[in-house]
């Protein structure tokens, strides 16, 4: 994957924000995460800022960052008024919403369900994100933890088979390694 410049530089501000994290499984900065998500929706990019919303999925869940930074910096950096509100709205699409510290009452299984319900109506670009996020994911999850993996396929396949109005080609990729690992971690 190449990047453009402007793309590089909301990916230094992305991986500063991300700091010190780390991949839980793995132990590789947070970021590699990201730079996967990313090269992965570029190789089915329809000019949606895809990359963008990819470096940048996680970013108000997982950092202090907010919506209103994130848009001051995609201006300053020369994105159009079109191109900031396409990605602070998929961006926003793929922030949980229902997280253990906003609903402590709520289990992970009860969060997760009403995630899956928010996620199923989300744009068809946060779509496209989300199936090369869940493709990175199970791929970490199966090969590091599969009694955890048992729980996050069991998540997916709440919603996978009605989360279909993103990029077709890539939906066909996130499913077939959804069931591939099927076949290798019992649910």
């Amino acid at each position: 994957m190449e990047l453009t410049e402007r793309q590089w530089l909301l990916f230094d501000f992305v991986k500063e924000m991300h700091g010190t994290q780390v991949r839980k499984y793995s132990g590789k900065p947070y970021y590699t995460h990201l730079l996967s998500v990313a090269d992965k929706v570029s190789r089915y990019e329809n000019d949606n800022c895809e990359t963008e919303i990819a470096l940048c999925h996680d970013l108000i869940e997982d950092t202090p960052c907010s919506l209103a930074t994130l848009s001051g910096l995609l201006i300053r950096l020369g994105y159009s008024v079109r191109e900031d509100a396409q990605i602070l709205s998929a961006v926003d699409d793929l922030t949980d919403k229902y997280t253990s510290a906003k609903y402590p009452q709520l289990n992970r299984a009860h969060r997760k369900q009403l995630e899956a319900s928010r996620i199923i109506s989300s744009k068809p670009v946060s779509q496209t994100v989300k199936y090369a996020d869940i493709i990175d994911n199970i791929g970490s999850i199966a090969e590091s933890d599969s009694g955890f993996a048992r729980v996050y396929l069991r998540e997916i396949d709440r919603y996978l088979w009605r989360l279909n109005k993103g990029n077709a080609d890539l939906y066909q990729e996130c499913c077939a390694v959804f069931t591939q690992t099927l076949k290798t971690v019992s649910i």
